[in-house]
């Protein structure tokens, strides 16, 4: 079980309303018929070193006692975003899903276009620090679903956005794929189904397409994702919501 949850990248037109700070989306995980544990997602706002006003998007991701013999996860990723330029500043993961560990930092200075990327070594014990050019209003996967959360999109749209993380640079498209009616802890919504294409990773270890429903309205509120994993079929279905637009049913 290692490492997705959203990491759909796109965008059009703005919408400064489409989240609301102190958001927190907490989805179910369960793979196959079996309850596998818990995610969320919140966004709070802060300031980036005492000085700038940014976002905190925090991802958690925990198995359930049960599922915990099994394959125990615990996972938490945060970015920080800067909340008047809407580009990355810091991006942090720690990992701890089986037998795999993982902390890697990138710290972003996006006026002069280069991160400061840092891994720990499991071996070593020590972090090593790597000077990377990044482009213009790069993303992390994390800041990228709120980045799309605030643009206009269509079906038929593949919009393509720079992203750094785990090391690398890329430019990752997210397919606007159709829309179609899902019954969620809202009602029944007509959602957005997007694929996002990434080459680093998110929040457990993709083996296949990811696939992730959206509303589809100015919110985009993600209220599912599926996709194959290591070991079977990952589902990801949004069963709280603090903080948004909509009342649950």
């Amino acid at each position: 079980m290692k490492k997705l949850l959203i990491y759909m990248i796109v965008f059009f037109s703005l919408n400064l309303f489409a989240f609301q700070e102190g958001e927190k989306l907490t989805f179910d995980i369960s793979y196959g018929i079996i309850n596998a544990g818990e995610a969320s997602l919140k966004i709070s706002s802060g300031f980036y070193q005492e000085v700038t006003p940014c976002y905190i998007i925090e991802s958690r991701a925990n198995t359930n006692s049960f599922f915990d013999n099994i394959y125990k996860v615990r996972d938490r990723i945060e970015s920080i975003w800067d909340k008047n330029k809407f580009v990355t500043l810091r991006f942090t993961k720690k990992l701890q899903e089986g037998s795999y560990r993982q902390y890697r930092i990138h710290f972003y200075y996006p006026e002069q276009n280069f991160t400061i990327y840092t891994k720990f070594g499991r071996k070593t014990k020590e972090f090593k620090d790597e000077k990377m050019d990044i482009p213009e209003d790069t993303q992390d996967i994390l800041s990228a679903l709120y980045y799309l959360r605030r643009k206009e999109i269509s079906v038929g749209d593949t919009v393509t956005i720079n992203v750094t993380a785990d090391g690398r640079n890329y430019p990752a498209d997210v397919i606007i794929h159709k829309q179609e009616e899902l019954d969620t802890i809202f009602g029944t919504k007509m959602c957005f189904l997007v694929e996002p294409i990434l080459e680093g990773e998110a929040i457990f270890k993709q083996t296949a397409a990811i696939f992730i429903w959206l509303t589809a309205d100015e919110y985009k509120i993600p209220v599912k994702m599926s996709s194959k994993i290591i070991f079977g079929s990952f589902k990801a279905v949004l069963k709280d919501a603090e903080n948004v637009a909509y009342k649950k049913k």
